[in-house]
């Protein structure tokens, strides 16, 4: 049995049944049978002239019309046994998608402008921002939230998976949005909480800050071992550079001095440990895309893909212009198509 036939350069066509195609041989055939010059039969009769007019050589051009509308005729039944067909492809995709939270620190030290895009100082925020952009458009298939938390926590954007309206809604993290202060551990139990309602086998939390824990009820510890029984995977990354800094007001154009800029690496490291997540530092912006890069792959979506082939049937329309050419032929040669015998010599 012949499989289908595709064509090509034509991706999406096909024949089904192409060995009736074979009949195409028949066309030149006929035509080299048309063409020859075989014996003619006739009967004598003894006065012609009587039946002169019975027929007229213009009707009897008819007779190469009459003949290639039979090609024709043969022409379209072959394409129209052979079952064209238009290919119409879907594909199917299954993924195990991964429930992320980002939480932000949004306290006023994420103002200091310790960080360089393009050369141009900027702060650590807006860095920060400029790399989970970047990072939510190459998880395409996973669910992301935003919590941000200073003094207390509020959510930018609960989880989703328009990327669009995500990275939008990065423009709500902002700091001055609630009291200033650094509750780690309020952050990281509102992440564990929005992540608890999720139905995703992964959820992870990526907690950054630039700060030590220094309000809020929860130590880190605790919310981390909350997070642990909920099965959420949590990654933390101290960002900046240590030193001494001042941290400019927007509000008032002023600059507020912090003196020794310390990291609590201990404590993110044990948050990381009890989240069977991983510690970072990053101190630049090169830095932190590499945090996020090595996030992107140790956090794989599972993605499975079936293909399946639809079919749209095309031999109608063959078949229509078959039937039309044999049916033209038919009335050619019933209306226009007459003989009548021909004078033969003496």
């Amino acid at each position: 049995m012949i499989a289908a036939l595709s064509i090509p350069g034509i991706p999406d066509f096909q024949f089904a049944h192409p060995w009736w195609l074979l009949l195409l041989v028949l066309l030149p055939l006929l035509l080299t049978l048309r063409g020859g010059r075989a014996s003619r039969p006739s009967i004598s009769f003894p006065t012609v002239a009587l039946l002169r007019g019975v027929a007229s050589p213009a009707r009897a051009g008819f007779g190469w019309v009459w003949f290639s509308l039979i090609l024709g005729s043969i022409l379209f039944g072959a394409f129209a046994l052979s079952r064209p067909q238009k290919l119409l492809a879907t594909e199917e995709e299954k993924s195990d998608g991964v429930s992320i939270m980002l939480t932000f620190d949004v306290s006023l030290s994420m103002l200091i402008e310790d960080m360089y895009i393009g050369g141009q100082p900027v702060n650590r925020l807006t860095a920060a921002k400029r790399v989970v952009a970047d990072f939510i458009k190459g998880r395409k298939s996973d669910r992301i939230g935003i919590v941000a938390f200073a003094g207390e926590t509020y959510l930018p954007c609960p989880l989703t998976l328009d990327r669009d309206w995500l990275i939008n809604n990065l423009d709500r993290v902002q700091t001055q949005r609630v009291s200033d202060g650094t509750a780690i551990g309020s952050g990281l139990a509102s992440a564990a909480n929005r992540l608890n309602k999720e139905k995703t086998k992964s959820k992870v939390i990526i907690l950054l800050t630039d700060g030590a824990n220094n309000s809020g009820r929860l130590s880190p510890q605790d919310a981390a071992r909350l997070g642990a029984t909920l099965d959420i995977k949590i990654y933390s990354i101290a960002f900046g550079t240590p030193g001494v800094h001042v941290i400019p007001d927007p509000r008032r154009g002023t600059f507020t001095p912090v003196g020794q800029q310390l990291f609590d690496e201990k404590t993110l490291e044990e948050v990381a440990a009890i989240g069977n997540g991983q510690f970072f530092m990053a101190q630049d912006l090169n830095s932190l895309s590499e945090v996020f890069s090595t996030i992107d792959k140790l956090e794989k979506t599972k993605i499975e893909r079936r293909k399946f082939t639809e079919v749209e049937e095309l031999f109608h329309w063959p078949l229509y212009a078959a039937g039309a050419s044999l049916l033209l032929a038919l009335l050619l040669s019933v209306i226009l198509l007459q003989t009548a015998p021909e004078t033969l010599p003496a």
